[in-house]
């Protein structure tokens, strides 16, 4: 045990005429080491934060002040305007000091004070700079005078080479939307899921609140916008996700796919090797604030709080609400394989273990035949059950003695991998190979992950590999920034020998990964199993269909002049409606980013002009004209509610916000409870590809991710999660549940394949001519070069 190694570093014993002392040299020199790489991450991490709290300015740019001041002594000029005198004459102990002393005192003192003016001075106006989001209201394509010199100021005052947190500073914070044009988008977006008696009921409600109580509801909250970086985010995180007390498998939690088509090694203690060291890699660059923000166009700069909490962190349960630990500097990670927990040290002599260290480790795991003790095996089922039963159990069976000691390793450590003994991963040459994949990710056996962590990190026998990941903490481009950082180091900078195992010596001193010990009651084993059947009723009840759709992507979508997210979620509604034949309340998500602290807001996708165009679609009678106009102006609508959302004018989060104010205030709104009441049978969220860039999907078309997805929101709907691979592919993930009849996973996306064909039939007449055309100006062209 790791443990146990380093207590026999010191070795003492007592004799009569005094002790006799035994240092390990090497138990002394990893000391040493870890001393020094400790002192050198607090230097970074204090330099770094020192760039990025001055940021814009950089530190040197305090000593081109200090200097041009001094300068100004010496040549007699006062820019200051006597304020350097002023500061002379109230220097505190000014009678011990020389007049030159306090001439170079009071020019530092004035050159400070100036500098740190200019940083807040810089800061206001690059925050007022991107508080301007006209350019996303543009044509794709078209930028306007105004906005290139907008994007000009932009680069100009964001300084050169920022950091990871250099821009926090210079976020502007959410606005509140005014309660009328809120309440007034939200009768829009569900004027055409209602009858006239149904819609005309809820415009009552809605003005009702308006004249009544809105206006108070809203001053509380424009106040708390004052006071916190951003009104909705903290709200968003407790009541939406710590206080549900239902399962968060399959319910809360997501997952992330590997690569869709390439496996670099199939050695499973390899892979597993590579990338935990690829993601230690990156924890260190998070870390030290070394990693670049992420920014749109290229320039405006995206906020990145949520990226602190990706390693480190625990959901803990509680009775009522359950909290977010985030702890800093962890040096283990606990790995989960056939039953057992092992703890596992990530660092040695104050570095991170190699990959070819961490594939010997993993490997010895993979080799050891002992058995589970008893409750461990299931263990991880507490995680995946009800909330409460959870928390009550954690309380009286794991609060002292060695089960405190195992949780706090698994709670502490920095991720939580399993080794898993099935293989999975996409195989075209096996059906359902892709659902099966996902539904491992999804849940897998229901107590072979912890849920609880921030991410469970999942290795199958193949060499396949996937993420499961809580969602509390961050969402999920957070999660897949890091993924995309972590595959690309694993598969174009670490590499694996030509017998599939990782670079570099084996090290074979290592000390064993301990195994975690536990002392599981009877009763305890009863909740434990109450949980796994509780837990494996939900994952059974998922149906998960994942469709490739190959036959266009976004390449031919551009073609077609519109926007490749409107195509696909018009096609969604037209797949919806053939498959239900109604309509109904879609979520779409989007991010807000570009504001401090910002999360996530919802496009009501169901838009009258979808509708329309949908209804179009199934009329007989409609020309390809007509349904290709009102495509265009569905696609159109739906880009502005998008852009809206994004821009801090979205419905749902405001809505949101001023129940919880009700709440507090013993408000009763009918109008906000049937607002928040309303299911979404249909939720959709895209998955960002290439978010960092780091492989060139032209020169690598293999390299391509396979995207994520999440369980059906609603008991009788539907949800879908897509990613635009490439040029040519693009990925659905479609789940629901078994148990409603009216729904087939399988069926939809048949459904959704059909309308996206459907829907590029609209453009075919248009594009051939445009082809004709096209070709008739290049015969011209030539003929005239020919003459």
């Amino acid at each position: 045990m790791a443990e146990a190694h380093q207590a026999v570093g010191f070795q003492f014993t007592v004799r009569p005429d005094g002790v006799d002392l035994t240092l390990s040299q090497e138990v002394i020199k990893n000391i040493y080491l870890s001393g020094v790489t400790a002192w050198k991450k607090r230097a970074i991490q204090f330099k770094n934060g020192v760039s990025a709290g001055v940021y814009p300015a950089s530190p040197s740019s305090w000593l081109i002040v200090v200097i041009a001041m001094m300068s100004s002594l010496y040549i007699r000029i006062d820019p200051p305007l006597g304020m350097i005198e002023a500061i002379t004459e109230n220097l505190p102990q000014r009678d011990y000091l020389s007049v030159q002393t306090r001439a170079v005192l009071s020019a530092i003192l004035f050159a400070t004070g100036l500098w740190l003016f200019l940083i807040y001075l810089l800061r206001y106006m690059l925050k007022a700079l991107l508080s301007y989001h006209g350019w996303i209201f543009e044509s794709h394509g078209k930028m306007s005078s105004s906005t290139k010199v907008w994007l000009s100021l932009v680069k100009m005052f964001s300084g050169r080479r920022p950091l990871l947190y250099s821009f926090q500073a210079s976020l502007p914070r959410l606005p509140v939307p005014s309660v009328d044009d809120t309440i007034d988008r939200y009768l829009e977006s569900v004027r055409p899921l209602l009858n006239s008696e149904q819609y005309n009921q809820m415009e009552l409600l809605a003005n009702d609140f308006k004249d009544s109580k809105a206006a108070q509801l809203q001053r509380y909250l424009i106040l708390k916008s004052w006071w916190e970086t951003n009104y909705v985010s903290d709200w968003w995180e407790e009541y939406i996700y710590l206080r549900g007390r239902s399962p968060i498998m399959v319910n809360s939690n997501f997952y992330i796919m590997d690569l869709l088509y390439i496996i670099p090694t199939h050695r499973q203690a390899a892979r597993a090797g590579n990338v935990v060291h690829a993601m230690l890699q990156y924890r260190r660059k998070l870390e030290r604030g070394e990693h670049a923000p992420l920014r749109a166009l290229g320039t405006v700069p995206m906020c990145s709080t949520q990226m602190e909490r990706i390693f480190n962190t625990t959901r803990i349960p509680g009775i009522e609400t359950d909290i977010v630990q985030h702890l800093t500097d962890r040096k283990h990670l606990v790995v989960y394989h056939k039953g057992r927990f092992f703890k596992v040290w990530l660092y040695t002599g104050g570095r991170h273990l190699l990959p070819s260290e961490l594939e010997t480790q993993f490997q010895r795991i993979l080799n050891d035949t002992s058995e589970p003790q008893p409750g461990e095996l299931k263990l991880a089922a507490l995680t995946a059950g009800n909330r409460v039963p959870w928390a009550r159990a954690r309380i009286k069976y794991f609060s002292q003695g060695g089960n405190k000691v195992s949780l706090d390793a698994i709670e502490s450590a920095a991720f939580f991998l399993t080794l898993d003994d099935e293989p999975q991963g996409y195989d075209p040459a096996k059906t359902k190979s892709f659902d099966s994949y996902a539904k491992s990710l999804l849940h897998g056996k229901c107590y072979d992950r912890w849920f609880d962590k921030s991410f469970t990190l999942i290795s199958y026998p193949n060499g396949k590999m996937g993420v499961n990941a809580e969602h509390s903490w961050a969402d999920a481009p957070i999660l897949g920034h890091m993924w995309e950082y972590v595959v690309a180091t694993d598969c174009f900078h670490l590499g694996y020998t030509e017998e599939g195992h990782c670079k570099g010596d084996v090290n074979k001193g290592l000390p064993y990964p301990s195994r975690l010990q536990w002392h599981i009651p009877k009763e305890c084993q009863h909740v434990i199993e109450t949980s796994y059947l509780a837990a494996k009723q939900i994952a059974d009840d998922v149906d998960f269909h994942g469709h490739l759709f190959h036959k266009f992507g976004k390449g031919l979508i551009k073609k077609c002049r519109t926007s490749p997210d409107a195509f696909i979620q018009l096609a969604l509604q037209l797949a919806q409606f053939r498959d239900q034949g109604v309509f109904c309340l879609t979520y779409e998500s989007s991010m807000t980013r570009m504001f401090r602290d910002g999360r996530t807001e919802t496009v009501r996708s169901c838009t009258s002009e979808a509708v329309a165009f949908v209804r179009a679609m199934e009329d007989a009678g409609a020309t390809n004209a007509q349904r290709l106009a009102l495509f265009r102006k569905a696609a159109d609508k739906h880009q502005n509610m998008y852009r809206l959302a994004m821009t801090g004018s979205g419905i749902d989060r405001h809505l949101f916000c001023l129940y919880i104010v009700s709440k507090y205030l013993g408000v009763d709104s009918p109008f906000l409870k049937k607002v928040l009441s309303e299911p979404w049978k249909l939720s959709t969220s895209q998955t960002p590809q290439q978010q960092l860039n780091l492989v060139d999907i032209n020169k690598f078309p293999k390299y391509v991710g396979a995207g994520g997805g999440f369980g059906p929101v609603a008991d009788d709907g539907y949800g879908v999660s897509y990613i635009i691979v490439g040029e040519n592919l693009i990925i659905f993930h479609i789940s629901s549940k078994f148990s409603n009849p009216d729904t087939d996973s399988y069926r939809f996306g048949q459904h959704i394949c059909n309308a996206m064909l459907d829907i590029r039939a609209l453009f075919k007449p248009e594009n051939d001519q445009k082809t004709v055309e096209h070709a008739t100006h290049v015969q011209l062209e030539n003929g005239k070069k020919h003459k």
